[in-house]
């Protein structure tokens, strides 16, 4: 309810039109009046939330698949060590001789 709350808040300048059946409208309508919210606010939360859902979803793979790349590329040929990480290294077997 917070959310529908914050919705009201926002000025809203932009519109939307989109043809339905008459079983999608009632079962929207059934759905808003659950939910406790007016037909409007209820399309419009539900698309925005199926938006950020499609573009997760979009981001997470292809940042997996970037990071399937490096990965394969640094198992395949990896950079020598530098300098910051071989001092890492000697700190690190110096702190566990002990």
């Amino acid at each position: 309810m917070a959310r529908v709350a914050s919705l009201e808040k926002v000025s809203k300048k932009n519109r939307l039109e989109a043809r339905l059946t008459a079983e999608q409208k009632r079962q929207i309508e059934h759905a808003a009046r659950i939910k406790g919210t007016s037909v409007s606010d209820f399309v419009v939360l539900s698309a925005a939330d199926a938006a950020l859902r499609t573009i997760r979803e979009h981001e997470v793979l292809t940042l997996n698949e970037r990071a399937r790349e490096a990965f394969a590329q640094a198992l395949l040929s990896p950079p020598a060590p530098g300098r910051r990480l071989l001092a890492a290294a000697r700190r690190y077997r110096d702190r566990t001789k002990s």
